[in-house]
């Protein structure tokens, strides 16, 4: 299990992306899982699907460092949990890896993405008029990509189902770069909230974003 990157973004905060070569036994065999889990498995008519579901379970394993059964769930807003502990953790995939984000005491949320020239169709569907209007979003694939990945990362930190990408989540002006670090205003329905969200596209032909707050 080859994993890529692994940081600690401070002493309470680790991400972890991996890239998933192998394949379902391979990937079974390195998990403890109850019968509930196996016949979800069972009900996956995807094979993508599966492998994504797995490698985020193993990397989660790997991250927490620990040999134990992870009993990792999903909450009624479809945001994962962990039933045993307080950490909050955040899973994302897309194609060929899988990333995992784990906060011991704050709130996370990441998401990777491969690169794709058919972002372009739906930028207005995500993005607001004033994201819209910065030089080095529309049309700019890789500034695209920044601003799915940032709001996604958002959406996954918050947790909760009513957040819109394009109404409540508003990305401030940033220079673009292979890694770097911008400003989000969130319209949340306790109040408005700022946060630092950062990306970077070190592996080749994917996007990633991740927050912590």
């Amino acid at each position: 299990m080859p994993v890529i990157y692994n940081k600690d973004i401070d002493d309470q905060t680790v991400l972890a992306v991996w890239k998933i070569e192998e394949g379902e036994e391979e990937l079974l065999s390195g998990l403890q899982l109850k019968q509930h889990e196996l016949d979800f498995l069972a009900s996956l008519n995807n094979e993508k699907r599966l492998l994504h579901w797995l490698s985020t379970r193993l990397l989660l394993r790997k991250t927490l460092n620990t040999s134990d059964y992870i009993d990792c769930r999903m909450d009624e807003h479809g945001k994962p949990y962990l039933a045993n502990s307080t950490y909050s953790i955040s899973l994302s995939h897309s194609y060929d890896y899988a990333a995992v984000m784990i906060g011991k005491t704050r709130s996370v949320g990441v998401d990777i993405e491969q690169v794709k020239t058919k972002i372009h169709r739906i930028q207005q569907k995500f993005l607001s008029p004033p994201e819209l209007a910065q030089s080095n979003v529309k049309d700019n694939i890789q500034g695209l990509y920044v601003c799915w990945c940032v709001k996604e990362a958002v959406y996954k930190w918050y947790g909760k189902k009513g957040l819109e990408f394009r109404k409540h989540i508003h990305i401030q002006p940033f220079e673009l770069r292979d890694t770097g670090e911008l400003t989000v205003i969130v319209d949340l329905p306790e109040g408005r909230r700022m946060l630092s969200v950062c990306y970077f596209n070190t592996i080749p032909g994917y996007m990633l974003g991740y927050v912590v707050g």
